[in-house]
């Protein structure tokens, strides 16, 4: 499967392990600024070494402000632990078509952090 513009992977820093099995849903700011209403693109589940590589199709992305949804209650509850954040949301902004957009989640049951990746 080729890759497209923008990708995730997420680490489960509690356990050491890729977090395989977290559904992430990609919308798209549908005006500018992250108050804006927004259309979902997609929605993926992460294999099994925690990576969605197709949540658009290889090309460029068309510009403007993305949010990346990440399930991480339903992921949580399937390893019979409890987490404090049900999901984590991270917006961020498409500023050139050909670059690739890399969007990293380092999760634990109480707390994530998030970078662009390469």
């Amino acid at each position: 499967m080729s890759r497209g513009p923008i990708t995730s992977h997420i680490l489960n820093i509690a356990r050491g392990k890729p977090a395989a099995g977290v559904r992430i849903t990609l919308a798209k700011h549908d005006e500018a600024g992250p108050s804006a209403a927004l259309t979902e693109i997609a929605s993926r589940v992460t294999d099994p070494d925690g990576r969605v590589i197709d949540l658009l199709p290889p090309g460029p992305a068309p510009l403007g402000t993305y949010r990346l949804t990440f399930d991480v209650k339903s992921y949580f509850e399937a390893l019979g632990e409890k987490a404090f954040y049900p999901s984590v949301s991270v917006d961020f902004v498409i500023e050139a078509e050909a670059e690739h957009y890399h969007v990293p989640l380092l999760l634990s049951p109480f707390g994530y952090s998030t970078y662009r990746g390469s």
